[in-house]
């Protein structure tokens, strides 16, 4: 799926997203906003991953999201 999509439906994937990565607030999703920089950044905060591996996290979720569309 693509971030236009994804950027245009964010409201109706915050529960994907919160289901996904559930130690993120409800404010960090939402200052997310679509934006694919933003969510990586707040997971590798969050999590303590690496940057790359909350690419993969972000990138694996987002084929996922697919269905729901």
């Amino acid at each position: 799926m693509n971030w236009d999509t994804i950027q245009g439906n964010w409201k109706q994937l915050t529960g994907s997203i919160q289901s996904k990565w559930g130690e993120l607030t409800d404010d960090e999703v939402q200052e997310a906003k679509g934006d694919r920089e933003v969510l990586v950044g707040k997971i590798q905060e969050r999590y303590g991953v690496a940057r790359d591996e909350a690419e993969r996290q972000v990138d694996e979720w987002a084929d996922s999201a697919k269905s729901m569309f």
